[in-house]
């Protein structure tokens, strides 16, 4: 089964200017390939031979580096220039500009020292990494900048940049080769969670639609004895605590359904996918798809309700931003007077690690109400545990014809609440703010989040490359 795990791999520059001491270009080369293979993330480079001082400066530097980047253009996510010393800014925003590898940028430049700023061994980077970026700014190529203006390369400031931009440019890259599975038909009754597939394909996200019958034939088509279906079962069982109650074959059922799922998914490639989850599985079939839902995300391919294409990619963009599951919720309840907090509900299909104690894996509430708690079995039941949360959402404008977004941090607390299915209280600063941004730009109630603080990887992803519209709740 396919996860959305990928190893980085870095394009990088190192540059350097003639009447500065290249010698700093060479140290600065192997401190930085050193940083790089700490971390490890993988990394291409021209070899130190292939330019007369090991650095890039001129423009046959420059086409050298841009040759070998387009060589390996699907390997390299990102590009990190760094300056030991003044660098030339010609030499830097030429390779960038002949190789158009469109990924993030990241501008590192080194610190002097006070007692090293004669002609002969000063950096200058200071004053270097202004140039560069004011070429890059003239040259349209967007791109990231480091914690401090100036940094050593060894410092822990610049490897935790290096991991933060890691992260930017695993969402950026993702988010831009997406393929997201609308698995059924959205309810008629959810015209919220509509989204044009247009609109997202010009980001580079496909939505890949399938039938729910073609996954429900899949399923029922698939021997009840076969060994994929004992395991699947087994994997159920040691997911979560199933009552007496629950008929063994309705289990079998849901087995089945997720092994069908599965198959659907890693047959063609799909990185998030967005479910018809009611009713017409549950009338048809006999299940509810929350569990597999569930059990998906857990596997990092999160998993959306309702054919929520736009609730999955931000779950997506989550997961690639924090390396965790996501979940997607409901806004649905205030918290008595508590103006700052919220419930936030599913039936539910949150990945087993959002919760806090033993998950139950019993029937839908509401759903089984109305059909039947026999057609309802699979809803994954337990409490969210307290801890950070970051939330993210993007919905398509088709009036304006773009894609916008909102974004923020908060916290899962422990207060009590007596609601059925999967409940989390959230605590957002100005809750009350935020919600009136949400009705006014004509937001989803779904939303999306994850178990980290990782805002400021989304934000900087979305906005410098690709130039989506967002609202930074802080």
């Amino acid at each position: 089964m396919q996860t959305n795990e990928k190893k980085i791999t870095f394009g990088l520059v190192v540059g350097t200017r003639g009447f500065f001491n290249s010698e700093l270009a060479v140290e600065g080369r192997k401190s930085l390939i050193a940083q790089i293979e700490k971390l490890g993330f993988n990394y291409v480079i021209l070899p130190v031979e292939a330019t007369p001082t090991g650095a890039i400066e001129t423009l046959e530097d420059a086409k050298k580096c841009a040759t070998l980047f387009n060589e390996k253009r699907y390997e390299i996510d990102g590009i990190i220039v760094s300056l030991p010393n003044f660098g030339d800014e010609l030499g830097i925003v030429n390779t960038l500009h002949i190789a158009k590898l469109d990924v993030p940028v990241l501008i590192q430049a080194c610190d002097d020292d006070n007692n090293k700023v004669s002609i002969k061994e000063r950096r200058d980077a200071f004053c270097g990494k202004l140039s560069v970026c004011n070429n890059l700014y003239q040259y349209n190529i967007p791109f990231t900048d480091t914690t401090l203006h100036t940094c050593k390369i060894e410092s822990e400031v610049f490897k935790k940049d290096i991991i933060w931009f890691a992260r930017i440019c695993r969402v950026t890259s993702g988010l831009t080769n997406a393929r997201i599975g609308a698995i059924g038909a959205r309810p008629a009754a959810f015209q919220t969670m509509r989204a044009s597939e247009k609109i997202l394909q010009a980001t580079g996200i496909t939505v890949v639609p399938v039938d729910m019958s073609e996954i429900l034939g899949n399923a029922n088509r698939i021997d009840n004895d076969a060994p994929e279906v004992k395991q699947k079962l087994d994997e159920i069982k040691a997911y979560g605590n199933i009552p007496q109650s629950v008929a063994s074959e309705n289990i079998v059922k849901q087995a089945k359904f997720g092994i069908a799922s599965e198959r659907w998914i890693e047959e063609n490639e799909i990185n998030a996918a967005a479910f018809q989850c009611w009713t017409s599985i549950q009338e048809n079939y006999g299940c509810a798809t929350c569990l597999t839902m569930s059990m998906l995300g857990e596997k990092m391919l999160p998993s959306a309700c309702e054919v929520d294409i736009s609730g999955a990619i931000s779950m997506y963009a989550l997961s690639l931003a924090s390396g965790n599951p996501a979940a997607i919720l409901d806004w649905n309840n205030n918290y008595g007077e508590e103006r700052n907090k919220c419930s936030g509900i599913h039936c539910s299909n949150y990945p087993k690690s959002f919760i806090a104690n033993e998950i139950e894996i019993s029937n839908l509430d509401i759903l089984g109400a109305s059909l039947g708690e026999d057609k309802c079995f699979g809803a994954v039941k337990g409490r969210v545990a307290a801890g950070p949360f970051t939330y993210f959402r993007i919905s398509t404008d088709d009036l304006n014809g773009s894609i916008k977004a909102y974004l923020g941090e908060g916290e899962f607390t422990d207060d009590p609440y007596d609601m059925d299915g999967g409940v989390a209280i959230c605590e957002v600063n100005n809750l009350q703010g935020l919600m009136k941004v949400l009705c006014k730009n004509g937001f989803e109630h779904h939303v999306a989040m994850g178990r980290d603080h990782v805002a400021d990887v989304i934000e900087e992803a979305v906005t410098n490359y690709l130039d989506w519209e967002i609202y930074h709740h802080k």
